[in-house]
């Protein structure tokens, strides 16, 4: 359908009153009216670009987030909080606001007017106007949750994943109807605690587990820490996790975890499936090279640590191992464990490369051990 709308920009209101030394305002958006057909109402949406936004060519993934009253500004520091280790790329955020006299019928008996409003001019309007790339996410809760369930399963040609909390449903025909070549995301979260949707995330739960069908990626979570009125906020950080749950480095909690999904061929599935998903480089990082590296010599295994040594030499010589700290270090591992050929190698690079150090004495006094006892 055509788009037939009409929209004002303005500056956004929402602003985070943070004394700064020239008492200005951290403005955290842009705010849109637009004038829809389909509901007969003028309707705001708030978009937030990332930091680097206005300097870079690059196009974002996007965040659709209904209830946008509520939940845009949580949505914001979630994304704000989850990109700085990585855990996902920066994200274009879209809050779409709701009168609370209106919400239970556009998600309900009016949720196919709704999804024109939604599919015909919002994604296009912020396509149009904002550097997006081919990923959208939804988040709904409660009468939100319900409809944001049916629709990824309606439209996965439009919305790749989908977050729900406390509530969500959809029918074994539309299970079985449900068909898409690429994967399509879907995050259920509630709480026992919330005791008005419970029973109907229960009953989802085991319709997806006997209807799933293919590249329908799902799970479902109960969070019971956090009641009714708590858990939305809970369930979006933990469903962006849930959808980018191999866009990270590997973390592993210990050698045997590692040993037990497969070693360095795990690995090496792991990133090479990461690359086809969002297009980053095959090769193991180095963040994952690191953390084992660490790992072995934290949880004292020196066979791993060795063939995390060989294997990840690369990682040896970038910036992060430039100092008499790591040099010492190493060669102090590797005399612990009688390797005195490599200790001698560590402690001598460490000596030559970084004179002067305060591990001077404890290096000096490592190389004459790993010589003698070489000897």
């Amino acid at each position: 359908m055509k788009l037939l709308f009409l929209f004002v920009t303005f500056s956004f209101l929402t602003t985070i009153s943070l004394a700064q030394e020239n008492n200005s305002q951290i403005t955290v958006g842009t705010n849109h009216i637009i004038k829809t057909p389909f509901l007969n109402e003028k309707i705001a949406i708030q978009v937030y670009t990332p930091d680097g936004y206005s300097k870079s060519k690059q196009k974002y993934p996007v965040l659709y987030i209904l209830d946008g009253e509520r939940y845009f500004l949580s949505g914001v520091g979630i994304q704000k909080a989850l990109h700085r280790p990585r855990a996902i790329p920066k994200m274009i955020i879209v809050g779409i606001t709701s009168k609370e006299s209106l919400r239970w019928s556009w998600f309900g008996d009016e949720k196919e007017k709704f999804s024109n409003f939604l599919i015909d001019e919002i994604t296009p309007f912020i396509d149009t106007n904002y550097r997006t790339n081919e990923v959208r996410i939804i988040f709904g809760r409660e009468a939100a949750a319900y409809y944001v369930s049916e629709l990824i399963l309606k439209h996965p040609e439009v919305f790749n994943g989908g977050i729900t909390s406390n509530g969500g449903y959809a029918s074994k025909e539309l299970l079985k109807d449900f068909n898409t070549a690429k994967a399509t995301y879907l995050y259920v979260a509630n709480s026992k605690k919330d005791i008005y949707n419970i029973s109907y995330t229960n009953e989802f739960h085991e319709i997806l587990k006997e209807h799933s069908p293919q590249n329908l990626v799902w799970k479902y979570h109960l969070d019971n820490e956090e009641i009714h009125e708590s858990l939305a906020h809970s369930a979006l950080y933990k469903g962006l996790k849930f959808y980018y749950h191999n866009y990270n480095s590997l973390v592993f909690e210990s050698i045997q975890q590692y040993i037990d999904l497969g070693g360095m061929d795990y690995l090496k599935t792991y990133f090479k499936e990461r690359a086809k998903r969002f297009g980053k480089d095959e090769t193991i990082d180095d963040g994952t090279k690191n953390s084992l590296i660490w790992l072995a010599w934290n949880r004292d295994n020196f066979e791993h640590f060795k063939l995390f040594m060989t294997e990840f030499k690369d990682v040896l010589t970038t910036k992060r191992y430039a100092s008499a700290y790591w040099q010492n270090r190493f060669g102090q591992f590797y005399l612990k464990h009688k390797d005195y050929q490599n200790a001698i190698k560590y402690f001598n690079a460490g000596l030559t490369t970084y004179p002067n150090s305060r591990f001077e004495k404890q290096m000096k006094e490592g190389l004459i051990e790993a010589k003698n006892r070489k000897d």
